[in-house]
């Protein structure tokens, strides 16, 4: 079964919605017939290397709320998050544009590398603070997971890849992805946003059932970063 995975590095949503899939994985008795592809979204394509100020003021400002409801929408989050054992630091959050991210996911994905990269990106930026955005940084953080760092900034420096992610997102506009994390299933069924873990196995065993149809989807609440549109 191939599952393909649409999020984006700067989507708090994302990263709870794949630690709910390794836990659906971990309980799916043909998980060791599965592979799993991460695609391309880009919530914010215009964002520059790295966006500035203050991020509560700017959660506030966006929805015209205040500081201390926006501090509170990122306090529910992050403790959603621990539930899933993640640890999330809102304060140290360095947003910024994600396009060479996703590069250097697809020349992970040519080494067999592109799962333990992407954990590595959703830790640096909700955890550790890292500024996603930046070139060195990326190229650092893919020499942590074994890719070359001369590979990595090549790739970075030439373009490459560029082609492997707009074709991810005009794959999105064709399923109608308009919010992430988005898990398809063979093309046959899809889940969007971080729904449970239970959900995501129930759509492991139909999709391995049914092998056949039409995309079907099951829709996940608010558990989706939409635009720009998450606590960060």
């Amino acid at each position: 079964m191939q599952i393909e995975v649409w999020s984006d590095i700067v989507c708090p949503w994302c990263y709870v919605g794949k630690r709910r899939l390794e836990a659906a994985l971990d309980e799916f008795p043909h998980a060791d017939e599965v592979t799993i592809t991460w695609r391309a979204f880009e919530l914010d394509p215009g964002a520059p290397r790295e966006r500035t100020g203050d991020r509560v003021e700017h959660l506030a400002r966006k929805y015209g709320i205040s500081t201390d409801q926006a501090r509170a929408a990122q306090d529910h989050l992050t403790s959603l998050a621990a539930a899933d054992g993640l640890t999330f630091r809102f304060d140290r959050a360095r947003p910024g544009n994600t396009l060479d991210a996703h590069r250097l996911l697809h020349l992970a994905a040519d080494q067999g590398r592109q799962g333990a990269l992407k954990e590595r990106l959703l830790a640096a930026y909700l955890t550790d603070g890292a500024p996603i955005g930046d070139p060195g940084t990326l190229v650092d953080l893919a020499a942590e997971v074994g890719i070359d760092p001369d590979d990595a900034r090549t790739a970075l420096a030439s373009g490459a890849y560029l082609d492997a992610v707009r074709a991810d997102e005009r794959a999105a506009a064709e399923l109608g992805i308009t919010g992430v994390p988005f898990f398809v299933f063979d093309r046959r069924y899809a889940v969007s946003g971080a729904q449970s873990p239970e959900v995501l196995r129930g759509a492991l065993d139909r999709a391995w059932a049914t092998r056949a149809g039409t995309l079907e989807v099951t829709v996940g609440g608010d558990a989706t970063c939409d635009g720009d549109a998450c606590p960060v």
